[in-house]
């Protein structure tokens, strides 16, 4: 049965949500896509819904998905893509599509030339091989980590001499998180700089629970670090990014912070934490989760085109 495509809207996400999670449970064992994160991405004011989704169903049935956003202004477009895996075609249609309109939306930012990231799992299932024969390659891996918590045992950590740990409690306090994150992540693989806004935005600020998000500061350099968690999460307690100051990193600040994420996730009755790590990272992180127990759950690669 042929496909058809049509854009989605907001009364669609519990069927993209069903559809995620079949895939996840194909791609990594189990569910693990909450419906408030699905509806977070079709709110999302940068995406023009009716141009930049797309579902493609056989009959009543939705058997592939995807969305493209643009955090650059430039070239750089980004997009999520997920098929059933013996739907293939629906899901090259759906491939079609972002392609067509990356390029699109790249000429309408003034750049000649689209280069666009695609995260599959690396066992995806969509067949790589279709995506490779277009001219995707992998330019990156990045492993989602896990950890198991214990009340008994994941006890809130003493702070070293001369650190202090607080919660992030007023607008002043958000707005240094963000230029902590600025700051933190600015040589990053694929770091797009977000104002203040649009950072809010992008996690998801209005459903958050603040007091799951920690600064940490030395004596010496003040406010020097900053831990973001969610416990929104159905599947596990999620820590969405960890970050310290470049002038900062080597004195245990990030391994701190980790484990006070671990003791509050554990009081709140949490069996497990999560997060995801690039695993080229050059700042030492993915030794720095290791040393605390985490693991690697599943792994994703992103996908690079230049398109133009």
């Amino acid at each position: 049965m042929a496909s058809r495509l049509r854009p989605a809207t907001l009364g669609d996400a519990p069927a993209v949500t069903a559809l995620l999670n079949e895939i996840d449970t194909i791609e990594i064992g189990r569910p693990e896509t909450d419906l408030h994160t699905v509806e977070a991405d079709l709110k999302n004011p940068d995406i023009d819904l009716a141009r930049d989704s797309w579902l493609a169903f056989e009959g009543d049935r939705l058997v592939a998905y995807g969305l493209l956003w643009d955090e650059s202004g430039s070239e750089r477009i980004d997009v999520d893509h997920y098929v059933l895996p013996d739907r293939q075609e629906a899901g090259e249609r759906v491939l079609d599509a972002l392609e067509v309109r990356a390029l699109e939306k790249a000429r309408e930012n003034g750049a000649e030339r689209a280069v666009v990231h695609l995260h599959l799992n690396v066992q995806p299932t969509l067949d790589t091989g279709l995506v490779a024969a277009r001219g995707w390659e992998v330019v990156r891996r990045y492993h989602v980590l896990r950890r198991p918590l214990d009340r008994a045992r994941d006890t809130r950590p003493e702070a070293p001499a001369g650190v202090r740990v607080r919660a992030c409690a007023t607008e002043a306090d958000r707005e240094r998180v963000h230029a902590l994150y600025q700051a933190g992540f600015a040589a990053h693989f694929d770091f797009q700089p977000r104002e203040y806004g649009q950072w809010l935005n992008d996690i998801g600020a209005e459903g958050l629970d603040w007091s799951t998000v920690w600064i940490v500061g030395t004596d010496d350099l003040g406010d020097a670090g900053f831990l973001l968690a969610r416990d929104d999460r159905e599947a596990m307690g999620w820590i969405r990014s960890i970050g310290v100051l470049p002038e900062a990193r080597g004195r245990g600040l990030g391994g701190f912070l980790l484990r006070h994420a671990f003791a509050a996730f554990a009081a709140r009755g949490r069996g497990e934490v999560g997060l995801g790590v690039d695993t080229a990272n050059s700042t030492g992180a993915p030794r720095l989760y290791g040393r605390n127990g985490m693991t690697v759950h599943y792994a994703v690669d992103t996908w690079e085109i230049t398109l133009g």
